[in-house]
Order: structure tokens, then sequence, then C-alpha cells
């Protein structure tokens, strides 16, 4: 049976996106497989809470939990769900290792707790409404006394739902779990949360993040390769008819027409970023006055120095239209991070770069200048 479309060869550079389109065709195929999550991290790990791994039953995996080093016994841990069909939760502390419980000795400093299930309908409905734009949480009793293993009840967009084929969390559980449900819902975070002898897990899950291009010139591609590689929903509006899905096969979609006529592309205004680069001020300018007017898109990115943007402005004031300070927030021009370099592929890790910072609520910056943690940490410490 062919791999999963996950978008690479390397395991280690799959995407939230990628895995989930993974997951799906595995699911529209009938392939058994699992799926580990990190549930909590105690002290520091590579990756954080919610981090997925996604593992078929003959071979392979697509995503990472770990730098690696817990790869293999994860690997056998989701053979054994696949083959019982049963959830569970393991714990890896590496830190106590000294007598060497995995075999690893690898004297790292955290302790992992990892669920592992297996890829059923309990995630059909959520990777539909993800798919479709909307947030979703998981609540799933990972470790009780009297609820089965594995129970589930999927919120979306605020409204408790059912799964099919697995056993809802009682009403006093879910009950236990709202606040938690609410501080985390659309932020894309993952905690565990203990009540009456069961620890659930609440899975926060975002929508992937979608980059609107508009432009067609020869700059243009490296940005929409960089990012759907790091995870971006890519797509492409050229105002001039210069670019077709050949030209630029990193991007999801490609669409040609009118430069007002890309707002017509944004599907969900709050998961969106837009960069303008089409390097033609009058498309430009018809371009950003549509994303900032017809649409709620948080970040509107301008190639161009200031002066530039200036006469985009002076253009705009001519025909009468003011941009509010609440729409010139919006807007970041010149587009990208201060890395540096002038190379097309260096230009587009700036723009890129920008955009994945922002997406993030990031400012960018060296991570060595940040104080304390530089993730979220389960008492509510670290970045927002």
């Amino acid at each position: 049976m062919n791999e999963p479309n996950v978008g690479t060869d390397d395991p280690w550079s799959v995407t939230q996106k990628h895995l989930r389109a993974g997951m799906r065709q595995l699911r529209e195929v009938g392939r058994p497989a699992a799926v580990a999550t990190v549930a909590a991290v105690d002290g520091s790990a590579y990756r954080r809470p919610g981090a997925k791994l996604l593992a078929p039953a003959d071979g392979g995996n697509y995503g990472a939990v770990t730098a690696g080093c817990l790869e293999d016994a994860v690997l056998d841990i989701a053979r054994e769900v696949i083959d019982t069909g049963r959830s569970r939760l393991e714990t890896f502390d590496l830190v106590e290792d000294d007598d060497d419980s995995w075999g690893l000795g690898l004297g790292c400093n955290g302790v992992i707790d990892l669920f592992v299930e297996p890829l059923d309908t309990g995630w059909d409905r959520p990777l539909a409404a993800l798919g479709d734009g909307d947030s979703v949480t998981l609540l799933t009793a990972v470790e009780a006394d009297s609820v089965t293993v594995g129970s589930r009840t999927v919120v979306v967009d605020g409204r408790r739902e059912s799964i099919a084929d697995r056993p809802e969390l009682p009403a006093e559980v879910l009950d236990a779990t709202e606040d938690a449900v609410e501080a985390i819902r659309g932020t894309g975070r993952t905690r565990l949360v203990e009540t009456g002898g069961t620890r659930v897990l609440v899975d926060g899950l975002a929508p992937t993040p979608e980059l609107l291009l508009f432009g067609g010139q020869n700059d243009l591609p490296p940005v929409a390769r960089l990012a759907s590689q790091v995870g971006f929903s890519v797509h492409v509006h050229s105002g001039r008819g210069a670019v077709d899905e050949s030209s630029v096969p990193a991007a999801d979609t490609v669409t040609t027409g009118h430069p007002t006529a890309v707002a017509d592309h944004v599907a969900h205004d709050e998961h969106t970023s837009a960069v303008v680069m089409s390097h033609n001020l009058l498309d430009d300018r018809l371009a950003v006055e549509a994303l900032l007017r017809e649409t709620a898109v948080p970040y509107v990115g301008l190639m161009g120095p200031r002066e530039r943007f200036e006469e985009l402005r002076e253009s705009l004031a001519a025909d009468g239209v003011t941009l509010t300070e609440a729409e010139l927030d919006r807007v970041s021009t010149p587009v990208g991070l201060d890395l540096g370099g002038g190379e097309p592929v260096e230009i587009a890790f700036s723009v890129v770069s920008e955009v994945l910072a922002v997406s993030n609520g990031r400012a960018g910056g060296r991570l060595r200048d940040r104080k304390g943690p530089i993730h979220p940490r389960a008492d509510g410490s670290g970045p927002e």
C-alpha cells in the first residue's frame, strides 16, 4: 500500500499539516495505525505537550515526539496498541535513568508522559472539523479508576460532541475540565487534568495556519516552498496570470484573477496571514486595500521599502481612502525579520520567519535573550 501523502520522505520534516493529511489518508484507506501524543512534560524535552507521531501498522513513523532517543520504544508501544486496540499512557523518566530502565542511558532532563491510541473513528470528527477551519479540543481519558481509557468527548467551537465507537466521558468529568477547555481552546496547547481518579488529556487543536501569497515573480516560489515546509497551507493568487501549479509546486492551490479577488481566497480570516509581493504598485495597492477592507486577516506583509508603502498610501488617499490606525497595525512593511543577507532564499527565510513568528504570537529575536522557559509550561509559566 502507498505511503501516506505527508509531503516529505523525511519523518523529521513532517509538520502538523502533513501529519494530519497522513492521518486522513490512512483513515480513508482503512490502514491500521497508532497516534502518540506528548501528554505532559516535567522539565526539559525536545517536544512539548501536543506533539504527535503517526505510526502505521506496517512500519515507518511520521512526526516526532522526542529528538529520536525514544522512537524505537514508542514504536514498540504503538504496535502493541494497534494489535490490542487498547490505548495506554506511558511515562518515560529521562532524569532518573541510573537503572537504565529503557536501556537508553540518556541522562536527559525531563519526564515525558506519552499517550498512545489507535487511529480509529475517534479521530474522524476532529480531523473533519479541523479541515473545515474549526478549533477542536479532544478530551480523552488516559488513566482512570472507573472510566475506560480512551473514552473521548470532542468540543468543536465550544460544543460538546460524542464520538462513534468510543465511550463518552461522564458529565462530572466534563464539567471538571471545563475551565481547562476554555483556557486552551484554539491555542494549540495541551495539558493533563486530574479529577476524581481520572486523568484527562485536554488536547487543544488549532486549524492548520494558512498563508496567502499575492504575486507572480520569481521570488515567490521560494517563499511558498519554505512556508509549506514549516507547515502553512499555501495559496497563491496572481493578478497577471503569471503563475500556475507547475511554477509554484509547493503551493496547495493557485489562482489567477483581478488583484481585488485576492480577498475571495481568505477561507478563515483568523488563521490566515497574507503577503503581497507582486512588485507592481497598482496591483499591490488593490490587493492591500481588499485584504484590509474586505477581510479580517491579522497580518498583511508588503514587500518593498517604507517609501513605497507611503506611495501606496498617498495613492489611496488621492482616491479618498484613508487607512485607519487599526488597519495600519495589520500591515508589516518592509516585510520580514532582520536576518541580514540579500540572496533570494535569504529574503524568503526572512519573510517566512516573520509570518511564522506572528502566527505563533511571537516577535522573533534570539532565544538566548529570552528570560525563563522558551515554551509554555503546565504551571502557566513560559511565554503566552
